[in-house]
């Protein structure tokens, strides 16, 4: 083989690559996917309303309250939630979600006489603990072709969200950014973090 055909072969490997990558960082969005529903324009609506980020926000934050580490809220964990949602989440996934924002509402304003957001934290617990019973009883009884509960969602998401934010992943676990060499048995006092690395 000559230096010329090497060349082109791995100019070809390498366009190969770099068009896969392209493909792959696009996989998770479908170009032709739609987020929401059409304006009159033709335009795509957003799927959320800029409000709904600090109202997952607070819902991450019930989930995981800051403690002696930082909570939900300080990795913005709802942001996180619309961004997965809008670019990662099937048409139907999406809908179960934004709906079950309602639904969650509905339940706090039946519970307490107040809005999710109005709510004080112990009734926000409260509220969480009663229907994360009801999407295990769910999830429990669903069949195959079952969405999965929209509370479900959001507790995913908030555990992604926040063990792989930067005040999860270096304050809430153990983070070595280098960790050097491999050690295969390290250790472990009762009350020690979990490693992120």
């Amino acid at each position: 083989m000559n230096r010329r055909d090497a060349l082109s072969r791995v100019a070809l490997i390498l366009g190969g690559t770099v068009v896969g990558a392209n493909a792959f960082l696009e996989g998770c969005k479908p170009a032709d996917k739609k987020t929401g529903d059409e304006a009159k324009d033709g335009k795509p609506v957003a799927l959320f309303a800029a409000t709904d980020s600090a109202y997952l926000d607070e819902i991450a934050e019930t989930i995981i309250p800051a403690t002696d580490t930082p909570g939900a809220k300080a990795a913005k964990v709802g942001a996180f939630m619309t961004v997965m949602v809008t670019d990662c989440y099937p048409e139907a996934d999406q809908k179960v979600f934004t709906e079950g924002m309602k639904k969650l509402d509905e339940a706090s304003k039946k519970k307490s006489g107040k809005l999710f957001m109005e709510s004080s934290p112990e009734e926000r617990k409260a509220l969480l603990i009663e229907i994360d019973k009801e999407a295990k009883d769910y999830m429990a009884a669903k069949k195959k072709d079952d969405p999965k509960h929209y509370f479900r969602m959001m507790k995913e998401l908030t555990l992604l969200g926040y063990f792989t934010s930067e005040p999860g992943a270096t304050q809430a676990l153990r983070y070595v950014a280098v960790p050097g060499k491999y050690e295969g048995c390290i250790a472990y006092k009762k009350g020690d973090r979990a490693w992120a690395t």
